[in-house]
């Protein structure tokens, strides 16, 4: 297991401290915070963002039928999928259950082809407990996602984020979701992901060579 240490996320509405592992091969998007993670890179042109759209959109349509928890954004270039903590952790633990390993496991061929994208694992916790709690909680949560990755495929373009209970879930509305029930705690404490795109898909996209065959996944 590779030696932690910590970075710093700054979110719109809250700071943050992620975790990561000291060894990368790219180092800069282990220095930018989580907006920038997701703002970049930005395909260099119309005709190479609308291929990777395209190609996001059948992806992302493959991830629903596994997680229905799965939605395009950045106007259809990223995938975000959410999976509730309990689908990966038992109560107040912080090891990766055999079901989280499964529902997890679709996402390995992202990481194979080196540069194709950045994966962006953000840990949310409910306001249960101290701020120091919640943050030590979530940290450890994600490392846990962060190293069965690592035992399981590259984690090279992997970025965790450990947030605590800083950012709550939105609704429908966009309104973010108050820790005043059972319910809605348990809408807070999840696992975000976010799959976006990187220099290695401008190129394919740029050449017209974006596919699926590059995921090993059937059309």
């Amino acid at each position: 297991m590779r030696y932690l240490k910590y970075i710093l996320a700054v979110l719109v509405v809250a700071l943050s401290v992620p975790t990561i592992h000291a060894k990368k091969k790219v180092v800069d998007i282990y220095e930018l915070t989580f907006d920038e993670n997701l703002e970049t890179p930005i395909p260099a042109n119309d005709n190479i963002a609308e291929r990777i759209v395209q190609f996001q959109g059948v992806v992302a349509e493959k991830l629903y039928e596994k997680n229905p928890n799965t939605w395009t954004m950045r106007d259809g270039e990223v995938i975000m999928m959410t999976f509730p903590a309990s689908q990966l952790f038992a109560p107040n633990d912080t090891v990766l259950t055999e079901v989280g390993k499964v529902a997890l496991k679709p996402l390995l061929p992202f990481l194979k082809t080196p540069g194709l994208y950045k994966m962006l694992l953000l840990m949310h916790s409910d306001d249960t407990g101290s701020d120091e709690y919640t943050m030590e909680l979530t940290r450890c949560r994600v490392n846990a996602v962060y190293d069965w990755i690592d035992a399981n495929g590259s984690v090279d373009f992997v970025v965790p984020y450990a947030l605590g209970a800083t950012t709550p879930s939105v609704d429908d509305k966009g309104m973010e979701i108050p820790n005043d029930s059972m319910e809605n705690r348990k809408k807070n404490r999840r696992l975000e992901i976010y799959l976006v795109p990187e220099e290695s898909m401008m190129e394919l996209a740029k050449k017209g060579k974006i596919d699926l065959k590059i995921l090993n996944i059937k059309k």
